[in-house]
């Protein structure tokens, strides 16, 4: 009995753990179907969100791109790449710097949403920027 409860308080003190990592920030970038455009809105959005993290060399910075289900799987490998790029821009005219980015193009794979609906297809047609403290 003693081991089982062993188990159960490391599994209860597992989230405390967890909630000690430092916290990470995403700002999402939707897309129409097919797209890899960011309209002024969205650019202005991310610009605004940035404007928060002052010290940007203090955090590492991933772009994810995905995307829906509909087309080849070659497609949504060249769409997401495509979607990843544009984002880079973004960041860059922020002045990101490139080697301060690293990349991973999903297509559609891992998708996070249910590509099955039509809200879960427009839920991952999209790329994630995310800023996650360096740990001094």
């Amino acid at each position: 009995m003693k081991p089982i409860l062993a188990i159960l308080l490391t599994l209860a003190l597992l989230p405390l753990s967890a909630q000690e990592e430092a916290p990470y920030h995403i700002f999402s970038i939707y897309f129409g179907g097919g797209s890899h455009y960011i309209d002024g809105q969205q650019a202005q959005e991310l610009q605004q969100w940035l404007r928060q993290f002052p010290e940007l060399e203090d955090y590492e910075i991933s772009v994810h791109s995905h995307t829906d289900d509909i087309g080849s799987k070659e497609y949504n490998a060249w769409l997401s790449r495509n979607r990843s790029e544009a984002a880079i821009r973004k960041l860059m005219d922020n002045g990101v710097l490139p080697e301060q980015i690293s990349i991973e193009d999903f297509g559609e794979l891992n998708p996070v949403y249910d590509n099955s609906t039509w809200e879960g297809k427009l839920k991952n047609r999209r790329v994630d920027i995310i800023l996650k403290p360096i740990a001094t």
